[in-house]
């Protein structure tokens, strides 16, 4: 089993090779590879990220097949069964890091955000149902200051909706509580820049680590 701390700084050394296009050997899949997974998988870190397109976690930590337990919805959004797939890979596999990666300019927080100020007539339940689920981590922001500032409220809806999501895995079941009070479970939060290629770690880890 990976601990936490060495899984977090395998993934920022992934990303730093990314970012600065120097994939690693890792990232290539081999026949042996293939055969040694077929028997089982021991991931080093689960992902909660974004279905975005453009953010995907294997290729932007650098990681190969079999490395990372990937849950992407939307939104990164904490619904039951993505709790319930995070439960099952640290239950399961004794993974010890949760990173719950959010991106810029996110589509579902700029949709949350529209919906908020000019909400729309009979919007499809499924897509208002992401929807609702990034609501309570912006809407305040609408009554701040920053919202004069598109810029600057897109980015700080972006880190306010990780956030959430992050107490949501954290509070939001008795197993995974248990799983970070006893067995050194870490739950962080951390955003993908479009621009740079860069993820920035920010919520769960202390300052220099």
């Amino acid at each position: 089993m990976v601990a936490a701390r060495e899984a977090l700084e395998r993934l920022r050394d992934g990303n730093r090779r990314f970012a600065s296009n120097a994939r690693g050997p890792g990232a290539l899949v081999s026949h042996a590879r293939r055969a040694e997974l077929a028997m089982g998988q021991e991931p080093f870190a689960i992902i909660l990220g974004c279905s975005d397109s453009r953010v995907p976690a294997e290729i932007v930590f650098d990681q190969g097949l079999g490395d990372l337990f990937v849950i992407r919805v939307a939104g990164n959004i904490v619904a039951p069964s993505q709790v319930g797939s995070v439960e099952f890979a640290a239950a399961r596999f004794g993974t010890r890091l949760v990173v719950v990666l959010g991106h810029s300019q996110c589509g579902a927080v700029l949709a949350t955000l529209e919906e908020l100020r000019r909400p729309t007539e009979n919007q499809s339940r499924n897509l208002r149902a992401i929807v609702d689920r990034v609501r309570p981590a912006v809407e305040g922001l609408l009554a701040t200051g920053v919202r004069h500032d598109a810029g600057a409220l897109v980015q700080e809806a972006v880190r306010a909706n990780i956030r959430a999501s992050v107490q949501q895995l954290r509070h939001g079941s008795p197993l995974l509580e248990q799983l970070i009070q006893e067995d050194g479970l870490l739950v962080v939060g951390a955003e993908y820049s479009l621009e740079s290629g860069v993820v920035e770690f920010f919520d769960g880890v202390a300052a220099g680590a």
